[in-house]
Order: C-alpha cells, then structure tokens, then sequence
C-alpha cells in the first residue's frame, strides 16, 4: 500500500537497450536519461546494489500484509500472469492468453508450459490455484491481495495449461488485479513449507533468486540462470545480465544519498526533492520518476467520528490548508498539485481544482456556522468545552522529510482556523496500529493498485471492515449507498465508457463532499548512476526491474 508525483523533469536522454525499454521507461511517467558514456551493449556479470529508504519488511512474501515496500522486493523474483503496457493495456506474462463468458463471471487464463519455479516446481494450473488459495485464506494475513480479489469464488485446474477464475460478481478489475506483484505467483511447495519459511525466502519464476536475508542490513539476490519468463515488453528474453543485487536497508536520506554519491551503491529509492534536483545539475546520476497508478496522495479525513462527521469542518480544514505554497516551498519544482482522488497515471482521474482554494475567511465561517464559535486560552476553538482537535498519526517510513514539513505547514495554517492538529510521527507498525484503532481523525495513507477500481478498495463502505490482515482501507469511513452503487456498477461492466463515466461520478461524490484533501501523485522518484543502463520501471504498479539491466565497466 502504500507514498506520491512529480512534474517530470527535463533529462538527458538515455541510450536504451533497444526501442522496446525506452518506450517501457516512459510507460510509468519516467523520463529516461543517462550520460555521454552510457554504452548501448549489454555487460554480463556485476553485482547491483540498491539501497531502500523504504520500511524493510517483516516478511518478504507479499501475499502477507501487502505493501510497497514488499513489491519494491518481490519484483525481481516473482512475476505474475499478466502485465500491462505503456499505454495501459493490459499484456501477457505467465499467462499466454485469457477469455471471459458473456456473463463476466468466469474467465479461462492459457497458461506458459515452459515455466518452472525456481525449486523445480513446475508452473501450471494447479500453481495458480494454489496460489489464490493462499491469499484468501484468512491465515495468510492478505489485506492487498485480499482485497485485490475479493470477488473470486474459486480457481480451477482444467487442465496443466487451463486455470479458470469463477467469479461471485463481475470484476471488469480483475486483469489489473492479477498484474500487481501482491498476486504474484509463488512455488506452491515453498507455500507449503508454512508462513516462517517462506516469508524468509519466497520462491518464484523471476529473474532473481533470494539468497539471504540479514535483517536490518540487507536481501542478497542471485540470477536465475534458467530463467525464461520475461513479461512480453521486456527488451531481452533470458537470464539476466546481473549476477546478483545486493539490496540495502539505509533509512537515513541523506546517508543513502551519500552512498549514491561515493560509489556504495548504483541506484536509491524515495529520493527526496533536494537530492533530486542536486542529480540534475551532475552528469553522472540519473532521476527516474516514476509516478505510482492507483490514488493520490492525499489526506483523509474520518467522516465516521467527530469532528470530520461534520460536512463543514471537513470543509474548513480543506480551506485552511494552504497547500500549494507549501509544496512550491518544499519540492522544488518535483511535485505538482492534484485535485483528483486518483494519481495522474490513471486517464480516468478526474479534478476538480474549485474546491481546494486556500480560503482561511471561509474557514473560519464554516467553523462558526457548526457552532465552534468559542476559543480557549490557547486559541483553539471549542463547542460544548470539546477543544476542536484532530490526530494525525503520520508515517514516518512512507513520509518523506518534505511531505512531514508540508504536514507541519497545514497544521499551522489550520491553528490560524482554531484547529489543534496534533500530528503523531510513528514508525510502520505504530502507524498500522493507530488505524486499526481508529485513533486518528486525519490520516495520508498511500495506497497503490493498478486502475481506478482503488476507489471501491478506499471509499466503498464494505471498506471500513478490516481484512483478514487487520487493516482496513476506508480511512475516510465514507459510508455513502449512492457512491457504493456507482462503484458496484463500474466494477461490473466491461464497457470502457460506462466505466469511465461512473469513476467520474464517484470522484465527484468524493471531492464535493470534502472527504479528502489531495496533495499529489505519489512520489516515486529512483536515482541512480549513469554506470546501471536498462533499468525501467514496471508499468504495473512502479516498481523497478532489473531483468534487462546492466553495469557498465
């Protein structure tokens, strides 16, 4: 689940592996770039090191929990049946092809034959099955996954090469569920060695291996050399060129920016905007942005207590939020506003840019019309001697520096209002914790899945209850029938326009009624050296891969 975009940026132009990687590169919002010296020739051997700001996870499966933080990992050594394009569309991977009945509610997938897990297993039918098992049975702990494919009844093995997907309802989401990382396709005997086993070392068909996991340091990958699965816009079928990646936990920015600088290590994530904008002034470190599909970014507001249950406090709060100052102060050009409840990689985001303006008169108006029209000593408004407070627990694994100052920006603007925001900094569990408590009344809770159906994951009522995981994902408890059945209805149908203009529709519900308060896309910016070429994002969920990547010498 999981941080957020940024305005792209001009850079130098990167020579590509072939024509296929460079379109793959722009596919996830990123432009490409690299040096003068960058060498069109693929290298064999090396050892990438990569160094994560992100949260190390507590198991290296996906299909538990199901974070970003996860998916950043599982993407070098799982895959899944489908894919998606640059455009959107949605492409093979362990699937070879699939077709729908007439009526939405069973879908035959015509799987690879030629595929085995890296234990020997081999891929089929039978996997697949497997597979989805695991990820909803509630033992398995799913909240991504879970979610992701809350409508399948049951997955049957026709045959070694036939799965077919029964369906309890139609599901016009269920291909771009199928291609995120957190319903990748796992060894059903590494399943079945038990949650400890396998949240160590999850086995897969991708390019990469799990060697050996030293927490708190490191995730040592090694190359598949049988490997032979490559999703169909990968620029090079094959094992990759990397022997082997070290992956590094290095939660200081500063340090893994250092690392970047002095040689450590070849490629960082969760680059924050100062260190990319000192990359695009050197000409030996390169910026891949790559905005993340799914929300926005965005605070939430709980509609499902006091004081957010109230329409024109939710109002207020939104126009006491000073928001585009502060962005303009703190990411330096990176980032750019968003008024949608969805991320701009997604074409059916819809804005609404009226609603968001910074207007502390009106604030103070809407406070008074919901009767917190007296203030205290410290000069925050009460009603009923109830001081008007809000919690804000906030991330800090998933909040960049820059996000918690802009934090702190809305925070002083909403105290000129009589707001006490009391913002919470917590790590990742904390943070987890304090949701599922419901102790919190504003929260930004990243979430990323591919497609617009993240809005009936984030605002369908059904959402306020909790996933086997604990975690639930209707942070904003909007609990509205009319938005339910527009969302129920765009996951039904198959008929791209309808489903655009019911999307339309339900951002609408969400915006007007002040539910939110967008920020940006999720920011998702990798710096790198010019020395690693081939690298791309996937154009699924962001994630980098490294199955065509090389170092030059």
């Amino acid at each position: 689940m999981s941080p957020h975009t940024a305005t792209p940026i001009v850079r130098r132009a990167l020579i590509a592996l072939a024509a296929t990687a460079s379109a793959a590169l722009l596919l996830a919002g990123c432009a490409p770039s690299s040096s003068p010296t960058a060498s069109s020739t693929p290298v064999a051997g090396g050892t990438l090191v990569y160094a994560s700001g992100d949260a190390e996870p507590t198991c290296l499966d996906p299909h538990v929990g199901g974070n970003y933080p996860q998916a950043l990992l599982a993407t070098q050594f799982l895959e899944s049946l489908v894919s998606r394009d640059k455009t959107g569309k949605i492409i093979p991977w362990l699937a070879t092809s699939w077709k729908t009945s007439d009526d939405g509610l069973q879908w035959d997938f015509t799987l690879r034959d030629d595929v085995k897990f890296t234990d020997g297993t081999p891929f089929d039918a039978a996997a697949v099955k497997a597979n989805v098992e695991h990820l909803l049975d509630p033992a398995t702990k799913s909240s991504t996954g879970y979610l992701a494919l809350g409508k399948v009844a049951s997955v049957e093995a026709v045959d070694a090469t036939t799965a077919r997907f029964t369906l309890s309802s139609p599901d016009s989401a269920l291909l771009e569920s199928l291609s995120q990382p957190w319903n990748a396709i796992e060894s059903p005997a590494g399943i079945a060695r038990g949650m400890d086993a396998n949240c160590e070392a999850p086995i897969g068909t991708g390019p990469f291996i799990v060697s050996k996991w030293v927490k708190q340091d490191r995730v040592e990958l090694t190359r598949n050399d049988a490997y032979n699965s490559a999703p169909a816009d990968a620029a090079h079928t094959g094992p990759a060129y990397l022997k082997a990646i070290t992956w590094r936990f290095i939660p200081d920015s500063a340090s893994r920016f250092a690392a970047l600088q002095g040689g450590q290590v070849d490629i960082i994530d969760n680059a924050q905007p100062d260190t990319i904008v000192q990359a695009e002034k050197t000409k030996t470190l390169v910026d891949l942005d790559a905005p993340r599909p799914g929300a926005s970014n965005r605070i939430e507001l709980n509609s499902g207590q006091a004081p957010f249950n109230d329409e024109r406090v939710r109002e207020a709060f939104v126009k006491s939020a000073d928001v585009n100052a502060g962005i303009s102060s703190l990411f330096f050009g990176t980032a750019k506003r968003s008024y949608s409840p969805l991320s701009s990689a997604e074409p059916v985001a819809y804005s609404d840019e009226s609603l968001f303006g910074y207007d502390l008169k009106q604030a103070n108006s809407l406070l008074d019309q919901a009767g917190w029209t007296t203030k205290d000593a410290d000069g925050y408004r009460t009603k009923d001697g109830v001081r008007l407070s809000v919690r804000f627990p906030v991330s800090t694994n998933q909040s960049i520096p820059a996000e918690q100052s802009l934090f702190e920006q809305i925070q002083a603007g909403a105290k000129s209002a009589g707001f006490e925001v009391k913002l919470e900094p917590l790590d990742l569990s904390s943070w987890y914790e304090a949701l599922g408590t419901n102790a919190y009344d504003a929260v930004s809770a990243p979430y990323t899945k591919v497609g617009p159906d993240v809005l009936r994951t984030l605002y369908d009522s059904s959402g306020i209850t909790p996933a086997p995981s604990g975690y639930f994902a209707n942070h904003a408890q909007l609990n509205d029938p009319a938005l339910d059945a527009l969302l129920a209805k765009a996951s039904a149908t198959l008929d791209t326009d309808a489903r655009a203009d019911l999307y339309k529709q339900a951002q609408k519900i969400i915006l007007d009624g002040y539910y939110i308060l967008p920020l940006y896309d999720q920011q998702n910016h990798f710096l790198h050296s010019t020395k690693l070429q081939g690298v791309r994002a996937l154009p699924t969920v962001s994630t980098p891969t490294f199955t065509d990547a090389w170092l030059t010498k």
